[in-house]
């Protein structure tokens, strides 16, 4: 008889047999051709073949592993903002940033450690744009009295209360319009805001500060007084006096408004980022 056939009368291979042999062929071209990730990887596909729940629990975690990814890369292009924490103690900040987020945190009955990262964020933006923090904080307790989910009727968002429509192309670097209820990212974007309103208005923050609240047709001097008032207050809590919340503050004059066609023109060309004062 040939060697190389086989009896006639041979029984055929169990399937038992016949699955323990192709797993020895199987091992065999592992072990010869394949590296042990390759192993690795076809015994755990071997293992999620049999355990439907285990393979949807790995699924879901890497799902959320790739929006984590994504979310990251898309938040590079700004991470002075979204490095910072969301919350830090009053302890970590200096003297004088831990005077006024103790009094904001009391005077608006909002925690005072979210309250503490907006007030060393709002010192931070405010060295690089040229803007005072007091001035800042001062805007976002009137818009939204620290809410970072507020939103207006016409369309502002978050602390600032932004026109997130309008100020699209600022949000960009931040990952997008949904960043408007981003705390520290409002905060950055209401500033820039902010300074183009300044700037637009001569250097005059009051002038800024009607240009920033849409005011058109209408006297936005209470909301300017209130800003202004609210910014002499933190200054000086952050100096160390005992200001009460609402004590009363002198101010200095500013000019009356620009007329309203200039108003509108300068509106047309920088969208209000906020609503109108009530």
């Amino acid at each position: 008889m040939d060697a190389c056939t086989y009896p006639l009368n041979a029984a055929p291979m169990s399937a038992t047999a016949g699955a323990a042999a192709a797993l020895r062929r199987l091992w065999r071209a592992l072990h010869g051709g394949m590296s042990l990730v390759g192993a690795a990887t076809v015994a755990l596909a071997l293992l999620l073949l049999g355990q439907p729940q285990l393979r949807a629990d790995l699924e879901q975690a890497a799902t959320q592993w790739l929006l984590q990814r994504q979310a990251g890369g898309e938040a590079t292009a700004e991470p002075a903002a979204t490095d910072r924490p969301a919350a830090t103690g009053l302890q970590s900040l200096p003297a004088e940033q831990a005077r006024m987020a103790d009094w904001l945190a009391r005077k608006y009955r909002v925690a005072a450690e979210p309250l503490a990262a907006l007030v060393a964020e709002a010192h931070a933006v405010g060295r690089q744009l040229g803007l005072e923090p007091a001035l800042l904080l001062a805007v976002m307790a009137q818009e939204s009295r620290f809410n970072p989910f507020a939103a207006s009727p016409m369309g502002a968002h978050g602390l600032m209360q932004v026109l997130t429509r309008a100020h699209l192309d600022k949000f960009e670097p931040h990952g997008g319009p949904q960043a408007a209820f981003d705390p520290l990212s409002n905060l950055r974007v209401g500033a820039q805001v902010l300074r183009e309103s300044i700037a637009r208005a001569g250097g005059s923050v009051p002038g800024g500060l009607r240009l920033y609240v849409g005011a058109i047709t209408v006297d936005a001097s209470d909301y300017i007084s209130r800003v202004l008032s609210e910014q002499e207050r933190l200054k000086r809590v952050a100096a160390g006096q005992r200001v009460p919340f609402n004590a009363a503050v002198p101010l200095p004059a500013w000019p009356e408004p620009a007329p309203e066609a200039a108003a509108l023109e300068a509106l047309v060309r920088l969208p209000a980022a906020a609503q109108q004062p009530s």
